[in-house]
């Protein structure tokens, strides 16, 4: 239900931006406002607070990029880091900045998260985030995820951010509980299959 509101939302959006007359204007509004309100349902949150999440649009909606580092020690382990937002593990990485490109932001995100300068190798998959939505929680925007492989120097021990609650290194067969909307088991598998393969190929929905 969740995205096929966030679908309406940019449809509606889109007739905001790009209207033609009054009628228009006023009809994609009020479209925008039902969606709203719904998605403060489905969400079970209050409409004011749904309201500021979304800005009123001036051009056209495209979905945000989430940019994530795959980092592998010596030992076959992955490099996790401890979100305070949910108390969950993930890969390091998040939103997409201005003035970086995505393997800059996959560089800074890894450092800033974890204390570690590496080198992006490649790109290993651009996920659709709602191809796999369950168990992903409810997630307000459209995302698409980015992958990096990433060789780290470990002369440096792990130092984490002040947004994240710790970093460390796990073994496949022992992962810590993950936060899902940011990356799951199944992706994980995926990735770690594709580097000790040292497949080239970069997998996309």
């Amino acid at each position: 239900m969740i995205e096929k509101l966030k679908r309406l939302l940019a449809l509606a959006e889109t007739g905001i931006v790009y209207h033609s007359n009054n009628y228009e204007l006023e009809r994609c509004s009020e479209q925008r406002d039902l969606c709203l309100k719904m998605i403060a349902e489905v969400t079970d949150n209050p409409i004011e607070k749904i309201r500021n999440f979304y800005m009123p649009p001036v051009e056209y909606p495209t979905p945000k990029v989430d940019v994530r580092a795959f980092v592998l020690n010596d030992r076959d382990e992955v490099l996790l880091v401890k979100e305070s937002e949910d108390d969950k593990w993930s890969i390091p990485g998040g939103w997409s900045d201005v003035g970086f490109s995505p393997a800059e932001v996959a560089i800074k995100e890894l450092e800033e998260e974890t204390g570690l300068d590496a080198s992006v190798d490649r790109l290993l998959a651009v996920w659709d985030v709602n191809v796999e939505k369950k168990p992903d929680p409810v997630c307000a925007f459209y995302v698409y995820k980015m992958v990096f492989y990433c060789r780290a120097d470990f002369s440096k021990p792990l130092n984490h951010a002040f947004d994240i609650e710790d970093a460390a290194f796990f073994s496949m067969d022992k992962l810590p509980e993950l936060s899902h909307f940011r990356i799951n088991e199944h992706q994980l598998k995926i990735l770690f299959e594709m580097v000790k393969k040292g497949e080239i190929k970069t997998l996309a929905d």
